[in-house]
């Protein structure tokens, strides 16, 4: 027996999506065209992979296509495809809800974004293209059976709010989707829709590297054939011509820009597209795509990396990651291997030692591209470092192989230039006489970086300070020891001595007044490293300090407190790491403290001015107070006994 007729609800976040979906997201309604057929394509593209791998598949897949039919009469535009198909649960999963996880989160960023085509990106990627169809379409009615089942499914809705779903006798194996078009009486020329002029100029701009055929039935229910001349045989509107396979010079770069889009769903035009044939004992060929800009789920943990993996031109799999290392998984595109087993698994892929040469030429491309960019265009080599250079940063950490690559690649706010960021070969072209390390410090932006006091005797004395503010600075900075020679040093870590002269040396005059200075000052150093043991494990005198009285510093080899929080965020369960609390010894406070220990160095109301010169170094680098009240009212105290 049949299954009866059930009118379901779309979730409530997935009706505000798709009314976004139909009014306001895109510009261009000639886009539902290419959505309906990319769905097409990739449900083509399934079946044959699944009949490759599954012989026990009773699958017809000698003539698989996509057929765009007209009825002009019932003003409907059909798109069939004799693809994988979709059983019951299928539809209700893919069709009946629009994202299962992270609708409310694309809202908002459609929301935000500032411009249609920065819309229509997040919807692009966001795999909702099929919603699109009510841009044009009053109803959409699909028809759908999987291959291998013998049951088919009935869905139909007018994207107000609910869904019919139902059980449908007599299905070919495939899908087709009916869109019963809007009126064409108003400014949106909807019944264009209708002739064979518009859908063969929206083929041919969106889908005319689809693999598959895409043909054109004759129109039904006109006796003027309106689909100009499609009367007779099905009429191909595609190339299908696999543009990585032709010679670059055959390739406009129109052509490139709109396979790149299709393969993307981005409207923009990519930044960079590399174009490669290897050959030898392992042919293939590659086309990738730099994108211009970032995609809004770069750093959500379920974001697919990795580009399409074809064999002698037959779809294997999407997001190939065994082609391309996480850190480059901004990059899109397709690689044709020649020799591969068309039922290559991903698991054989991540131990195979062809794919692994195969990745590592591909990574040397996409790093060598953007290279090429930097040195001809530095204005769009920024705008791309801007838009994907902390996950580039990512890869010092992950690609041991490819660290100098990366490193020259690296551009970095610094106190240089507060507008244009630098490279470190740039860096390292202005350094001083004598200056053998590159400098650095990092934190949450520039101007808490900029306000540090670990930044005073820099500043002071004119030496470039890298201003670097990603959390994963904190990182890579900590695992690369050296570039072009010349060691990192944080300058929140460690001694630091700014006075040498051209040859690094460090005048007698200067050790001896240094020297002068810690015997001065020897008794309250000491007594503050009794006083503040539960928090510091060293007290000594600050050479990188000029205004403020004291700042916290690490040993070279300790963890940045961001670091720490970093991994105890992680589970990491790590013992407290002691600081250093350096004192400027010509700072007011430090050298009232000094006479105050001097003169009675047993006066308890010390110790509260030796907590408040701590706590103090601890808000000035933004780190987080033991015991908040008590600092509040130690200050309070002593502010009040001052008026």
């Amino acid at each position: 027996m049949a299954s009866p007729t059930q009118t379901l609800e779309f979730q409530a976040e997935t009706r505000q999506l798709l009314q976004l979906v139909i009014h306001s997201i895109y510009s261009n309604k000639d886009i539902f065209l290419r959505e309906l057929i990319s769905n097409a394509s990739d449900a083509l593209d399934k079946l044959r992979l699944e009949s490759l791998t599954d012989t026990d598949l009773a699958a017809d897949t000698s003539d698989l296509h996509i057929t765009l039919e007209v009825d002009r009469q019932a003003r409907t535009l059909t798109v069939r495809d004799n693809g994988i198909g979709m059983t019951r649960e299928d539809v209700v999963d893919l069709i009946g809800t629009i994202a299962k996880s992270g609708t409310a989160s694309l809202l908002a960023k459609i929301k935000e974004a500032k411009d249609a085509d920065a819309a229509q990106s997040l919807i692009g990627q966001f795999g909702v293209g099929f919603y699109s169809a009510f841009m044009v379409a009053d109803k959409v009615t699909l028809h759908t059976r999987r291959a291998g089942t013998e049951q088919g499914t009935a869905w139909e809705s007018d994207g107000e709010g609910t869904y019919t779903i139902a059980q449908a006798d007599d299905l070919p194996v495939g899908t087709s989707v009916t869109l019963h078009l809007k009126p064409a009486d108003g400014e949106d020329g909807l019944g264009d829709y209708l002739a064979g002029w518009k859908i063969r100029q929206i083929v041919k701009q969106y889908s005319d590297f689809i693999r598959w055929p895409i043909r054109m039935a004759a129109e039904s229910g006109a006796a003027d054939e309106a689909v100009d001349g499609a009367a007779g045989a099905p009429e191909t509107l595609n190339s299908m011509k696999a543009l990585w396979a032709r010679p670059r010079s055959e390739v406009t770069e129109a052509e490139y820009n709109e396979f790149y889009r299709q393969i993307s769903h981005d409207w923009q035009d990519p930044a960079e597209t590399i174009h490669m044939r290897a050959e030898g004992t392992f042919e293939y060929e590659a086309l990738l795509f730099i994108p211009a800009h970032a995609p809004f789920d770069l750093f959500s943990r379920d974001t697919k990396r990795g580009v399409q993996l074809y064999v002698k031109r037959v779809f294997i799999m999407d997001d190939c990651d065994a082609l391309m290392p996480n850190y480059l998984r901004f990059v899109k595109g397709v690689v044709d291997a020649h020799d591969l087993s068309l039922n290559v698994s991903r698991e054989i892929l991540q131990h195979d030692r062809q794919i692994t040469a195969v990745r590592r030429r591909l990574v040397k491309k996409v790093l060598g591209a953007l290279k090429s960019t930097q040195a001809t265009n530095t204005e769009a080599y920024l705008k791309l470092w801007e838009q994907f250079g902390r996950v580039l940063k990512e890869g010092l950490i992950e690609d041991r192989d490819n660290t100098e690559a990366l490193l020259e690649l690296v551009s970095a706010a610094s106190t240089n230039d507060a507008e244009k960021p630098t490279t470190l070969r740039e860096y390292v072209a202005r350094m001083k006489d004598g200056q053998d390390a590159i400098y650095y410090l990092t934190g949450e932006n520039r101007q808490m970086v900029e306000n540090s006091p670990h930044m005073e005797a820099f500043t002071a004395k004119g030496y470039e300070v890298l201003i670097l503010t990603d959390p994963v600075d904190e990182v890579w900075t900590d695992q690369i020891p050296t570039f072009d020679g010349h060691r990192f040093q944080s300058i929140a870590k460690g001694q630091v001595d700014l006075d040498h002269d051209a040859d690094g040396d460090v005048s007698d005059e200067a050790k001896a007044e240094k020297a002068r200075r810690e015997q001065d000052f020897a008794d309250l150093l000491a007594w503050l490293e009794t006083t503040l043991a539960e928090h510091v494990k060293q007290v000594r005198l600050s050479t990188r300090l000029t205004t403020s009285a004291a700042c916290l510093v690490g040993d070279a080899h300790d963890l940045t407190p961001t670091l720490e929080k970093m991994y105890r965020a992680m589970g990491q369960d790590l013992p407290p790491v002691k600081r250093i609390l350096e004192l400027n010894p010509t700072h007011l406070l430090i050298t009232a403290l000094h006479q105050a220990h001097q003169a009675k160095p047993d006066d308890p109301a010390l110790t509260d001015i030796a907590e408040l010169v701590h706590g103090s170094a601890l808000l000035a680098e933004g780190g987080d107070l033991p015991d908040p009240a008590r600092f509040t009212r130690l200050l309070t105290d002593h502010l009040t006994h001052t008026l």
